[in-house]
C-alpha cells in the first residue's frame, strides 16, 4: 500500500478552484439581488469590525461554516434551505473561501462557490458596505 503525495497548499488550492464556478463581485452582488445567491461572509470578527459588512450577507464564523449550512443539520441557520442553493463564501481576499466552498460541496451543497478577490475585491469594485 503505497501513501499518497502529499500536497502544498497553493496545490490543494488550485485543484480546489478547479472544480468552483468562481464568481467576480458585481456578480456575486447582483445574484444576491436577484435573490439567485445567499452571499456567506467568514471573515473573522476583526476583518469585519475593521472593513465593515456586505448588506444582506449572512456571517459565519470559519469554524462554524459546515454546521450552519448543512440543510440537513440540527444547528443550520434558516437560510440553508436546501442543498440546491447558491451559495457564495466571501474571505477577506479569496483565498479561505475557495476551501470553505469545497468543504459546503462535500456536504452536497454542488451549488457553492467563492468570490474571487473575497471582500477586498468587493469593496475595490464600489460595491455596497455597511460599518
Amino acid at each position: 500500500m503505497s501513501a499518497e503525495r502529499p500536497v502544498g497548499i497553493d496545490e490543494l488550492l488550485e485543484r480546489v478552484r478547479s472544480g468552483l464556478d468562481r464568481v467576480e463581485a458585481e456578480e456575486a452582488y447582483d445574484a444576491a439581488r436577484a435573490g439567485e445567491a445567499l452571499l456567506v461572509d467568514i471573515r473573522y470578527a476583526a476583518l469585519r469590525d475593521r472593513d465593515g459588512l456586505i448588506p444582506g450577507a449572512l456571517v459565519v464564523e470559519r469554524n462554524e461554516l459546515e454546521w450552519r449550512l448543512d440543510p440537513q443539520g440540527s444547528h443550520r441557520a434558516p437560510e440553508a434551505i436546501g442543498h440546491d442553493l447558491r451559495v457564495v463564501v466571501i474571505c477577506n481576499e479569496g483565498y479561505a473561501s475557495s476551501l470553505a466552498a469545497a468543504s459546503l460541496r462535500q456536504l452536497g451543497l454542488r451549488r457553492a462557490t467563492d468570490l474571487v478577490g473575497g471582500f477586498q475585491a468587493w469593496r475595490a469594485a464600489g460595491l455596497p458596505v455597511t460599518p
